[in-house]
C-alpha cells in the first residue's frame, strides 16, 4: 500500500495494525503526527516500511522487532526519540533508517543513550517480583558450594601429599564414639 507524497494528517490510525497481510507500507512524505501506533507490531508480513519525511514523535514501539520480515525501514525525517530497539531484523538497519531524528540514540547511530531512562535495561534472565530473596538465596547456595568445594579439594590434597590420612581416620572415630556411646 503506497500512500506517499499526499497531504494526509493528523495520527496513523491504530486500525492499519489490522491489516496483518500486508507486505509493504509506504506513507512517506505526508503530514502525520503522534508517535508510531503500536499496533504496527500485528504486521507480521511487513517487508517494507516507509514512514520517512513525516512529523511523527515519540518513541519507536519496542514490539516492532518482532516482525521479522521486515527488510526494508526508513523512519527519516521525523522526530522519533529514545532508544532504537534491537534484535532481529533491527539489527540490520543502518544508519540511513534513521537520520534526521536527533532525539534517537542507541545501535546503529553512534549516539549512545546516556539518560537511564532512554536505555533500555537488558531483559532479565530470570523474573524477579521486588523484594525477592530469590537471588540472594542462590547467592548463599553458591558462596556456600564453593567454599565446600576448596575445602574438599584442600583436604583431599592433603591426604594424598602426605599419604598419611591417619588425623582424618582419628577424626571420624572420635565423633564416631560419641555417637554410639
Amino acid at each position: 500500500m503506497d500512500l506517499s507524497n499526499n497531504r494526509f494528517s493528523g495520527q496513523i490510525p491504530e486500525e492499519v495494525g489490522q491489516l496483518v497481510s500486508l507486505q509493504m507500507l509506504n506513507f512517506s512524505h505526508n503530514n502525520f503526527i503522534g508517535p508510531i501506533p503500536a499496533s504496527f507490531r500485528n504486521l507480521v508480513a511487513l517487508e517494507s516500511l516507509d514512514l520517512s519525511s513525516n512529523k511523527l514523535n515519540g518513541r519507536i514501539p519496542s514490539q516492532m522487532s518482532k516482525l521479522t520480515f521486515l527488510e526494508v525501514l526508513n523512519l527519516s525525517g521525523n522526530n522519533l526519540v529514545g532508544p532504537i530497539p534491537h534484535g532481529n531484523q533491527f539489527d540490520t538497519f543502518d544508519n540511513d533508517s534513521y537520520s534526521g531524528n536527533l532525539g534517537l540514540c542507541g545501535l546503529p547511530l553512534s549516539k549512545q543513550c546516556v539518560n537511564p531512562k532512554e536505555a533500555e535495561p537488558p531483559a532479565p534472565l530470570m523474573v524477579e517480583h521486588k523484594g525477592s530473596k530469590v537471588p540472594f538465596f542462590w547467592q548463599v547456595i553458591m558462596m556456600g558450594y564453593g567454599s565446600g568445594v576448596v575445602l574438599g579439594l584442600s583436604l583431599s590434597c592433603i591426604v594424598f601429599v602426605t599419604g598419611r590420612s591417619w588425623w582424618l581416620v582419628r577424626m571420624v572415630e572420635r565423633d564416631l564414639q560419641y555417637k554410639f556411646v
